[in-house]
């Protein structure tokens, strides 16, 4: 069964994700942290390394400290950086971000609440959903291969 969990973040990010469910197939070290490697879905991904979570929602991404731990629900929440005009140039500074979410079963649902400073508002991007090992289908945006540095586009 599945149930509705709502985090505030701050007094403005209300963060809605499906409730968590562990198993033994969740791909969480016993010390509690998500595993290291690629989390693939549909216009969203999550390359987690050893020191640094790399997140792309569309064509925005962000850079969040690692190792994620996960608490008893499956939950975690860090702060970081995010850019929300990543392609197809940059544009604009790297910016304050919150980046929240629950882990069911091999999936990870979250949402990331960037402050934009320049616009002066709260942009919050998502809830989307990705898997542990599955590949992202980003349309026409790249995904940053972090392990070669190079640009790799998946495409639908």
């Amino acid at each position: 069964m599945r149930n509705r969990t709502h985090f505030a973040i701050g007094a403005v990010f209300v963060l809605t994700v499906s409730g968590a469910t562990c198993g033994s197939s969740d791909p969480v070290s016993p010390d509690g942290k998500l595993l290291t490697g690629t989390w693939g879905g549909e216009n969203a991904a999550l390359i987690l390394e050893d020191a640094d979570a790399h997140v792309h929602i569309g064509c925005t991404n962000g850079d969040f400290p690692a190792p994620l731990a996960v608490d008893a629900d499956g939950r975690f929440s860090v702060t970081g950086s995010y850019v929300l005009r990543a392609y197809p140039i940059q544009i604009g500074p790297s910016l304050p971000a919150q980046f929240a979410g629950v882990l069911d079963g091999r999936s990870l649902t979250f949402t990331v609440a960037v402050n934009d400073t320049v616009e002066k508002k709260l942009v919050v991007l998502g809830p989307v959903s990705v898997t542990f090992g599955k590949d992202a289908r980003m349309g026409p945006c790249p995904i940053c291969d972090r392990r070669t540095m190079n640009i790799q586009v998946k495409t639908f």
